[in-house]
């Protein structure tokens, strides 16, 4: 289920949850801390004589190179070092819950922050903070306004626009930013985005109250982001590598080994890899891989030499993707009504 689907079914509980935390009327679950440990209804013993194989997941090269599914809450703090984040909570704010693996389209759940949920008070609303890897989107879109653009015309029609998309200067950068909401759910959508190191990082405010919203705004003035987070440039460089979409393309390719599968399987790999100024592959990083593709790709881009990349008269490490395996679906734009007659 390491798919677009997978986030639009984990999406789709998430808010749900929050929906049904906010009804006056509905019934709570018991309570979990989170820690399956001390839940034993929550463990699933597993019959003799079955083995389990891991499949495709995130990995790298390297535990020192910090990846973009790294951040974590900590001390009612979250942050993301690859991404070069950090947010200070609002009170009594937490992570109760990890989200899923990156999926094939390079697809992050980075953080989902809620108020602790209690038995007598409904959620009150959330934050939930994901990134979509620009080299490997399956949407029509080359930066972070232009994805939540498609996002904004692609509403289905239960939902309704409250603010038609603008710009917004949040924590003195640059974002994206439009709101919607669900007439039926009550519910109120807040959506900003900005482009760091090539991803579409995304938040996105989710409550009934629009008070509460507006002051979550306020809030996230208190982040720390890298100057050239903006939504339609981005692109690194400086303290890390310059991000350059498709630069393994053959003129740049001065060697290369095609890596040898030992298994046909059918699955697409995204690779983000990090080139050093001397046309070395350094850093490999597997959005989404089985273990033995992982390491037939690694044993070939470890042989892969590039042209080394120049800015301003200096050599300078690069952040590009490589895709391996099927080609992707690419998701194109619905037909508009107008456009069938």
């Amino acid at each position: 289920m390491n798919s677009p689907l997978l986030y639009s079914f984990f999406l789709i509980l998430f808010v749900s949850s929050i929906a049904r935390g906010q009804t006056p009327n509905s019934e709570t679950a018991p309570k979990s801390s989170g820690d399956s440990s001390n839940n034993p209804q929550s463990l699933t013993k597993i019959p003799q004589g079955v083995i389990l194989v891991k499949g495709a997941w995130s990995s790298a090269s390297d535990s020192v190179t910090p990846l973009p599914e790294d951040g974590n809450v900590d001390k009612g703090v979250f942050t993301n070092p690859y991404f070069g984040m950090s947010y200070a909570l609002p009170l009594h704010w937490i992570q109760e819950y990890e989200g899923p693996p990156p999926s094939e389209s390079g697809r992050y759940v980075l953080a989902q922050i809620a108020p602790p949920d209690t038995d007598t008070k409904p959620v009150a609303g959330s934050i939930l903070v994901t990134a979509q890897d620009m080299f490997f989107t399956p949407f029509p879109a080359v930066n972070a306004h232009e994805l939540i653009r498609y996002t904004r015309e692609h509403l289905q029609s239960d939902y309704k626009v409250e603010t038609e998309i603008r710009q917004a200067n949040v924590a003195d950068r640059t974002f994206t930013f439009f709101a919607y909401w669900s007439p039926v759910a009550e519910l109120h959508w807040y959506v900003l985005a900005t482009q760091i190191r090539c991803h579409a990082v995304q938040i996105v405010l989710t409550s009934r109250d629009t008070n509460l919203l507006d002051r979550l705004m306020l809030d996230l003035n208190k982040m720390k982001l890298p100057e050239d987070a903006s939504p339609t440039a981005g692109f690194g460089g400086g303290s890390v590598p310059l991000c350059i979409k498709d630069y393994a393309r053959d003129e740049n390719v001065i060697a290369h080994v095609d890596p040898l599968f030992t298994e046909h399987r059918f699955n697409s790999i995204p690779v983000r890899i990090i080139i050093d100024k001397e046309g070395k592959v350094k850093h490999i990083h597997f959005i989404n891989a089985f273990p033995d593709q992982a390491k037939a790709i690694t044993d070939a881009l470890r042989q892969w030499r590039f042209k080394t990349y120049q800015q301003d008269g200096q050599a300078v490490e690069v952040e590009t993707g490589i895709l391996f395996g099927r080609p992707q679906r690419t998701t194109m734009p619905t037909p508009t009504r107008s456009a069938l007659k």
